[in-house]
Order: structure tokens, then sequence, then C-alpha cells
């Protein structure tokens, strides 16, 4: 089975600088791998990559069995990206957001409403207006648009920030029962007590390139119990 990630002497630039310069990484089916690295290393840099988000230049680069270069906008219905700053539209509901973001991706809104009870967004804060959430709601928000898409791939940068205890602790649940279903994980981390626990592989990067590659921690996932299914 070909891998879900294969990048081989990957090069992106970001105006003139090699955001990624010459990157090789192979992520396998189900597996989980955790990115390592001082800012500016390339970890963002990667994930975007990997999204269909940053251009790839030179080099080989396949998610899903897409090649990339050709076409970003095909990949991006295979992964589910959780960035540093939640996408939200300020003027609109948390369930406004939501269901927005899932048809912007093409995806199906049918569980929209039980991802927003399991994330904690229901009731009133579902008809919230973003402009009036804490910074760890609209996180659970990003979140929520992830885990409704049920994505082949997910990305997660920096998945732990603005998440309190629970919420870090319903984040390795939601991501655990994805791994059940099938998926696969790429996750930039500084925080290393949170992340290296969830991984099979951890990933040194620096100066835009995977540098070295060590095990994780991560063990056989409990059975999934509260899945979330997506028609």
């Amino acid at each position: 089975m070909a891998p879900v990630v294969c990048f081989r002497a990957a090069v992106a630039t970001i105006g003139r600088f090699p955001a990624l310069a010459g990157a090789d990484l192979e992520l396998e089916d189900g597996e989980v791998a955790v990115l390592e690295g001082p800012n500016g290393a390339g970890k963002t840099s990667l994930l975007r990559a990997c999204a269909g988000l940053l251009p790839v230049a030179a080099g080989e680069a396949e998610v899903c069995g897409i090649d990339v270069r050709r076409h970003p906008r095909q990949v991006r219905r295979h992964v589910g990206l959780l960035g540093h700053n939640p996408a939200l539209y300020d003027d609109l509901t948390v369930a406004e957001n939501l269901r927005f973001a899932l048809r912007a991706a093409g995806a199906s809104v049918s569980a929209a409403g039980e991802v927003l009870e399991r994330l904690g967004l229901g009731g009133r804060l579902a008809s919230t207006p973003a402009l009036r959430l804490s910074a760890g709601q609209r996180r659970r928000v990003a979140l929520a648009v992830v885990v409704a898409r049920r994505p082949a791939l997910w990305l997660l940068d920096e998945p732990h920030a603005g998440l309190d205890a629970a919420g870090r602790e319903l984040l390795g649940e939601l991501l655990a029962e994805a791994l059940a279903q099938g998926a696969s994980a790429l996750i930039a981390s500084h925080e290393p007590e949170q992340a290296v626990p969830l991984a099979d592989r951890v990933l040194a990067m620096g100066g835009g390139r995977v540098l070295e590659s060590r095990p994780g921690l991560r063990k056989a996932p409990p059975p999934v119990t509260g899945v979330i299914h997506v028609a």
C-alpha cells in the first residue's frame, strides 16, 4: 500500500525564503508522526504543503495518492488542517461557521449537530456569534470542522494550544477514534509531553528538512466508544 504522505526532496518557498528545502517524509496508512523543531524549522510549512495550501516548487509530493504539485485542490478534499488561528467568521454563529466550512469543503453537514455536542459547543453556544467566543472555544470550533469532515489525514498545528485539560483529553479521544477508523495524522508541536504519547514516530525538523526520526510512545488504542459517523 502506498504511503499516505510521500515527499521526496520537496522544495517550497515563501517569497525568497526556502520554507521547505528538500524535505523527505513518508507517512504510512494509520500512522501518527509528530514534528518537532524550533520556530522556522519548517513544521507549519510541511503541514500546509500536505494540505495543498503551500505550493511545492520542486521535488515530489503526494498525499493520499494525489500529486500535490499538480492537483492541490483535490488533495484538500482528503485532509483536515487545524491551523494556528481558527478561520472563523465573527458575525456567524458557531453552528453557522461549522456548516459554512463543511459546505465550502464539499462535505456533508448531516453530522454538524452531533459534532458540536461532542465538542461541548451545543445548546446556547451553537447559536453564539464567534466574536463572543473565548480562545479555547474558537479552537474547539476549528477542531469540530476537522472532525465533521472525517478526513483521511489529520494535519494538526500546535493542536493543544488554547485548550484546557478537558479539551486536550477530548482531542486525544477524537484522534484515537479517527485512527481506529483508518485515518493518519501529522502533528506539529512544541509540547512534547502532550504530543509524543500520541505518536508512532517523532520527526525532528530544521532548516526546512526532516533531520532525524525516533520512536514515539503511542500505545494500541482502547475500544472506540461514542464514534461520530458522518454520512
